[in-house]
């Protein structure tokens, strides 16, 4: 079920937690953790609550989280599965991934 188009869908980020949060008409429908190091940011975890899986919110969230990461200059690290998933079907963040970790990480090397 897609979501609805008259709908609010914010991810916002939550500097004292260390995540991304994804808001669906103001209710907390799911995170993404990270950890941020000089030049990368790691993402470590994220989880679409139970009532707001199989509606692709997980694709919302993750894009937001990376959409900001990338303007806010850093690159990524996609520790976790739903953020590797991501990021290896879609070559423009793949190029956010440093070199050096994609193929500890078992993403392509481009």
């Amino acid at each position: 079920m897609p979501s609805e188009p008259n709908e609010s869908i914010e991810v916002s980020k939550n500097v004292a937690l260390d995540r991304f949060e994804l808001y669906i008409d103001g209710q907390l429908a799911g995170v993404a953790s990270y950890q941020d190091t000089a030049n990368e940011r790691a993402f470590v975890h994220t989880e679409i609550y139970p009532q707001f899986e199989g509606l692709g919110y997980g694709r919302k969230l993750v894009q937001g989280a990376l959409d900001r990461t990338r303007n806010e200059g850093f690159g990524i690290l996609p520790m976790c599965p739903m953020v590797h998933h991501f990021v290896e079907a879609r070559p423009e963040y793949l190029a956010l991934v440093p070199q050096w970790s994609r193929q500890r990480l078992n993403l392509p090397q481009q």
